[in-house]
């Protein structure tokens, strides 16, 4: 699985930030990220360089196997505030998908067996 970040012009992308970013999307999906070729991290400052309540954003997509994209996004008074709160709706959403997706396997299994 890739991690791609992008920054808008009024956020500073260095090393650490990166590293951050990383570590937590890893933890998030780690127990999906045999699913997921890619997520993809858009960080910005919507207000720009002036200050804001909640003026940072984070926005994340998952790019899954043989599926469509899952994106989240989260606004917060921070950048790792932000990267945390998408990374927590980023694992409740992935983990309500594939929830369904094997309780629809497990319908159609049961469906294919037949009765006795």
């Amino acid at each position: 699985m890739q991690i791609q970040i992008n920054t808008d012009n009024h956020i500073e992308g260095n090393e650490a930030m990166s590293a951050h970013v990383e570590a937590v999307v890893e933890n998030a999906v780690r127990h999906m990220k045999d699913h997921l070729t890619r997520v993809e991290v858009h960080l910005e400052d919507e207000n720009g360089g002036k200050t804001g309540i909640e003026d940072k954003r984070c926005l994340m997509e998952a790019r899954l196997r043989s599926h469509q994209p899952v994106a989240v996004s989260h606004h917060a008074g921070s950048i790792h505030q932000a990267v945390d709160g998408a990374a927590r709706k980023l694992r409740a959403s992935l983990a309500t998908l594939f929830g369904r997706l094997d309780e629809h396997r497990r319908h159609s299994a049961d469906g294919e067996a037949g009765p006795n």
